[in-house]
């Protein structure tokens, strides 16, 4: 840490320890000369039981507090976060997770609403999911409930800590974050910020912890952490999510990546197929929802790929096809094999012609990570067949694939896109951020 990192940090901490008694500041400082990644762990465990009794209105205030104090701190976030930039580009990192990685005022400005947004969603605890009263009398009701501590392990995504904080607070867990050395100094000053606000707040600032300074000890206590996280989420690349999912003997979400398909049938509009396909592929490249492929009915082909290839050249795409593709369109460059089965997050994308419906589904079955699949097309039965025959956590019709995201379904920000069968599908919200028990009202009843 350099000399203006640490007097940043003992700032944050001098505010963070003015909203406590002093007997809270003394166990805080004994706790930082000792402080292992357990001890974190332990602290999150005592203080998510704190956070699940919280008021929906104590938990509003909180992440207002939390909004108001990532504003006032947005040159702070900045800088730091171009210290995490300049350092990444001298160590190789690529295009597409520096730009998941930067952070501008605008971004900053879209954390804090995302934060606001997520303090506006219903307060999913203590909903009753359904009840009834057994013949003996005594009444049953199902309510959600929060799981405790979720813990998260995830690349070069600052948005992420806030986001994760964020829901896991208004659904009323504690989070234990591992965000990785990409963006290290950024979440850093993220998570500082977000202590002190809770502290201020007078909610338990434990409720929020990294355990980024650990390393890969931190995360393998995540993944080890029974007793304490009970459920991880892994976000990032292929090979973080199969290692987290390998190695943990904690209950895993398992959010997947992205090879996302774009089916274009002979009845597809010119206009909704090259509108689609643009703002799929190019709004933002480097994310999960972005299409990698692009499969073409022949009888639509030699109507829509000359066009479309030219609309995506046109806008950095570089388009690999096949031997159809690169007949109507001499710009396109050859594809092989391992480009039906890349998660480019670039300006790449891979094309296709295919015989018809039948074979794209066959296609889509065997290279698609059941993320996200849609399909542009006028004819009704293609539709329908397409919605429901396609195994994946979002299916669309005549929409772009970027629309697969919690901010968009209405969630105010999302924990991942889960692409696993069980709890919890698609794009994850408050809901997803909970569990369910079972309460029973009896008047002196006995088994028979």
């Amino acid at each position: 840490m350099s000399r203006s990192d640490a007097h940043a940090h003992q700032a944050r901490q001098a505010r963070y320890t003015e909203a406590m008694t002093p007997d809270a500041v003394a166990t805080v400082s004994a706790a930082a000369a000792t402080d292992t990644v357990h001890d974190r762990l332990h602290r999150a465990k005592d203080a998510s039981r704190a956070i699940a009794q919280l008021t929906s209105d104590d938990k509003h205030a909180a992440l207002h507090a939390i909004a108001e104090a990532i504003e006032q701190a947005t040159a702070e976030i900045i800088e730091a976060n171009e210290r995490d930039i300049v350092r990444g580009r001298s160590e190789g990192l690529t295009e597409a997770l520096t730009d998941r990685l930067r952070l501008d005022e605008q971004r900053v400005a879209a954390l804090a609403a995302a934060v606001r947004e997520v303090a506006a969603l219903p307060d999913p605890v203590g909903r009753v999911i359904r009840g009834h009263r057994m013949p003996n009398g005594v009444a049953l009701e199902q309510v959600q409930v929060p799981f405790g501590v979720v813990g998260v392990i995830y690349e070069a995504r600052p948005n992420v800590t806030v986001d994760i904080a964020a829901l896991a607070l208004r659904s009323g867990n504690a989070v234990v974050l591992r965000g990785g050395s990409a963006a290290r100094e950024t979440n850093s000053v993220l998570v500082d910020v977000m202590r002190e606000a809770l502290a201020r707040a007078g909610v338990d600032a434990e409720a929020v912890q990294t355990v980024d300074d650990f390393g890969r000890e931190g995360a393998r206590a995540l993944m080890q952490g029974r007793g304490f996280i009970d459920v991880l989420i892994p976000r990032g690349s292929a090979g973080l999510i199969e290692t987290v999912v390998t190695e943990s003997t904690v209950p895993v979400i398992e959010t997947g990546a992205g090879v996302v398909h774009i089916v274009l049938d002979e009845s597809a509009p010119d206009d909704w197929a090259r509108d689609i396909v643009i703002n799929a592929k190019v709004q933002r490249p480097s994310v999960c929802n972005a299409v990698e492929t692009v499969l073409v009915v022949q009888a639509a082909a030699q109507r829509l790929v000359p066009g479309l290839v030219s609309e995506l050249r046109a806008h950095g795409v570089t388009v690999h096809g096949d031997d159809t593709v690169q007949s109507l369109a001499p710009d396109a460059v050859a594809a092989t094999d391992d480009d039906w089965a890349a998660e480019y997050l670039s300006l790449d994308l891979a094309m296709r012609v295919v015989s018809s419906l039948d074979e794209a589904l066959a296609h889509i079955r065997q290279y698609s990570t059941g993320h996200t699949e849609s399909i542009v097309s006028t004819d009704v039965r293609n539709v329908e067949r397409f919605l429901a025959e396609v195994d994946a956590s979002v299916v669309l019709s005549n929409a772009s694939t970027r629309f697969t995201d919690g901010a968009e379904f209405g969630f105010g920000a999302e924990v991942g896109i889960s692409t696993q069968k069980l709890h919890a599908r698609g794009p994850m919200g408050l809901t997803e951020l909970t569990s369910t028990k079972w309460l029973a009202r009896g008047a002196g009843q006995t088994r028979a």
